[in-house]
């Protein structure tokens, strides 16, 4: 009986909301209308835009000129790490810094990447006149049309060449050095010796001096190594490493001398003399 009731309450509530979504089925007043089925006419495909390229002749001496332009600028900011590394005190920074820092016995700091940017920024305000210079002498008239490519050329690489050789001017034994392997006669001024000698004369001097450098920064820290080893060894404590132990010594020595402050005004002068 009580399922009859039930069942005859459910028909009564179906019977009396019929006629009220009957009437809510329309949209509301001021809407717009809408289907659901899509004609042929509104499937649109996708649209892939033609990537066309043209290899054309050049039509006159100024298209020709454009495309040595951009070939020669392509491949001088292609080889601008190497130049810059190369060719400036950027390379002796970054080797003395690299010594000092294993001089120290420090493994991860100051990270690597940092101490490129210290010389980075050191190489920048060293250079700067040169760079200068470069751009007073060969790009700002060559952007204006004041000289040719050909002519910017030779004024930017000469501040180069007379930087590189002033830092050879009292060892020229790469030069020579060079030169013979070269078969060339002995130069008498700069203009005799080619650029292609002069680039690896200044890498191998670079190389020399920072190693130089390397070496006398070493000393002080090997003889607190070797104390701290010798205390070590009399002591009985053979199982520690010295190493664990100067370090803290050496860092206190290198902050009490402003080690920082003098390595770089060192490194200053002996670039600019």
């Amino acid at each position: 009986m009580n399922k009859l009731k039930k069942v005859v309450f459910i028909l009564f509530l179906i019977a009396f909301s019929l006629p009220l979504f009957a009437q809510n089925s329309n949209f509301p007043q001021g809407s717009s209308s809408g289907r659901t089925e899509m004609a042929d006419g509104d499937l649109r495909p996708t649209q892939i835009p033609n990537v066309a390229i043209q290899i054309t002749e050049p039509r006159s001496g100024r298209e020709v000129a454009f495309s040595v332009r951009l070939l020669l600028l392509l491949t001088i900011l292609t080889l601008a790490p190497s130049i810059l590394i190369l060719t400036t005190c950027f390379l002796r920074f970054s080797i003395v810094l690299d010594f000092i820092k294993r001089a120290l016995s420090l493994q991860q700091v100051p990270p690597t990447s940092v101490l490129n940017g210290i010389a980075f920024f050191m190489t920048l305000f060293v250079m700067w006149p040169t760079f200068s210079n470069v751009y007073e002498k060969a790009y700002k008239p060559l952007s204006s049309g004041q000289i040719t490519i050909e002519e910017a050329y030779k004024e930017a690489e000469t501040p180069i060449r007379m930087f590189m050789y002033s830092q050879m001017a009292e060892d020229t034994t790469y030069i020579k050095q060079f030169m013979n392997m070269a078969k060339l006669e002995k130069p008498k001024t700069l203009a005799d010796v080619p650029t292609y000698i002069l680039i690896p004369s200044y890498i191998l001097h670079e190389l020399t001096v920072a190693f130089k450098i390397g070496i006398l920064l070493y000393i002080p820290f090997i003889i607190i190594d070797m104390v701290v080893a010798s205390i070590l060894m009399a002591m009985g404590m053979m199982m520690l490493p010295p190493v664990q132990i100067s370090m803290p010594f050496k860092l206190v020595l290198f902050i009490l001398v402003d080690g920082w402050g003098l390595l770089t005004n060192q490194l200053f002068v002996s670039v600019i003399k």
